[in-house]
């Protein structure tokens, strides 16, 4: 077992003797097998866990046996504790989803901060079998049936090649203690299904079923690169990029209508399923307008394009100021003051800089974001515009209308925020005191 584990990681480059290597232990038969392996190799590694406080004094129990073995062999060791339940309810996620994102992203903020090359997990090969048939229920497309893989990023997987029986026969040889999760054998879990009653009937069929589909998995990674080297250069050629949109012509998708699957393996990054992909073609087909959410993404069809933004960008909230000096209190202003106009004083060429007749301004002043029926009277001009065809005139994208905000003042829009102000508050001979506004960019 142990010449198999070295030699493992070794032929796929997972980590070398030299690098300190992050353990996340759970105090069950897989990773305390993987913490005996790791020591017997003479890697130096810490010891991380997490209790989850899914099962009262059993999760309490769970990590002082984990700190116990930690301290026997003088390894580093961290522990945090996570309400899972509320993080799960507050985040519209499952329990499984949210104790997955709760580790990771502590594993990695321990890592960091305490000098580590690697975390390695113990996901074993039946595991990975797992793994694969849940995806093809599923439906994740080609990626979820290569499995997971050796190594992800900083997250390593030393244990692959082991099956369930093989870490059970180490663990009995080597008298390996380890606490057992009960609710491992429960079967109103997914995975837990899936391990209790699919692959027992499986095995049925072949006994050697998991390392079949594991070279399968193999073959399907090496297909499935291939496939994503002509996915990501068909993605280049027809779209573009404007900060964090992206921007799909729609001929050129319908192109590709005849293959969904090519359209799915597109647009899966940017969170489409299964389910999805058919509200993608009806997008494709649909009017100018219509949209859908994935769990990241908004797609919003604009005239002959695809509009793809990540969910978090949406409309500011409204603020209403009642002191001027509140200004700089809010997060879309980078400073607000008061000058006195004399000699010196200059009108900054800069579109996110307004400077307003002060004695014009009303309070409470708005920064809202614009609606219809909105209008303003740019300056230089003494003939209102409607904001709606000030936006065509410009050629703004229908994601691009949704980020606009108004300084509003007295009911008038007095500054079309990062764009242009308005005549009625522009600086004039006679004015003596400005309200000047710098915006962010962002």
């Amino acid at each position: 077992m142990l010449n198999n584990f070295t030699q493992y990681i070794t032929e796929n480059n997972l980590f070398t003797p030299d690098d300190r290597i992050l353990l996340g232990v759970s105090g069950g038969i897989d990773s305390m097998v993987m913490s005996r392996l790791f020591l017997e190799a003479g890697y130096t590694t810490g010891i991380a866990h997490c209790n989850f406080c899914l099962r009262g004094d059993d999760s309490d129990r769970d990590e002082e046996f984990v700190r116990n073995f930690a301290a026997e062999n003088n390894i580093p060791f961290y522990s945090v504790r996570f309400d899972t339940k509320d993080y799960a309810s507050e985040h519209g996620i499952s329990i499984q989803m949210a104790a997955r994102e709760l580790r990771y992203k502590w594993f990695e903020s321990r890592r960091e901060e305490n000098g580590f090359d690697f975390i390695a997990v113990a996901h074993n090969l039946d595991d990975n079998i797992e793994t694969m048939i849940i995806n093809l229920v599923r439906g994740t497309g080609i990626s979820g049936l290569t499995g997971m893989k050796p190594v992800s990023n900083r997250i390593v997987r030393p244990l692959l090649f082991a099956s369930r029986q093989t870490i059970t026969a180490y663990c009995n040889q080597k008298k390996i203690s380890f606490r057992e999760d009960r609710s491992n054998l429960e079967t109103k879990y997914t995975r837990n299904k899936i391990r209790h009653l699919v692959i027992p009937l499986l095995k049925e069929i072949n006994p050697s079923v998991g390392e079949t589909l594991s070279e399968t998995a193999s073959r399907l990674s090496e297909i499935y690169e291939l496939v994503t080297d002509y996915i990501n250069d068909l993605r280049v050629r027809i779209s573009r990029r404007e900060d964090s949109t992206v921007i799909f012509r729609v001929n050129e998708l319908r192109e590709h209508l005849p293959n969904p699957s090519l359209l799915f393996e597109l647009f899966r990054p940017y969170g489409i399923t299964g389910p999805l992909a058919k509200d993608l073609l009806k997008i494709l087909d649909g009017r100018s307008g219509t949209k859908i959410y994935t769990r990241s993404h908004r797609i919003l069809r604009n005239r002959k394009e695809l509009i793809i933004t990540p969910a978090g960008d949406v409309p500011p909230v409204r603020f209403e100021i009642v002191r001027l000096n509140d200004l700089n209190h809010i997060p879309v202003i980078t400073s607000a003051d008061i000058i006195e106009v004399d000699s010196t004083f200059k009108i900054p060429d800069d579109r996110f800089t307004a400077c307003l007749d002060l004695d014009e301004i009303v309070l409470p002043v708005k920064i809202r974001p614009w609606k219809e029926g909105d209008y303003f009277f740019p300056l230089g001009m003494n003939n209102r515009k409607k904001l709606s065809d000030y936006f065509i005139d410009r050629k703004y994208s229908l994601a691009k209308k949704e980020k606009v905000l108004v300084f509003e003042s007295g009911g008038k829009i007095a500054w079309l925020i990062g764009e242009r102000i308005d005549n009625r508050f522009r600086i004039k001979e006679c004015t003596t005191r400005v309200l000047r506004i710098e915006a962010t960019s962002g």
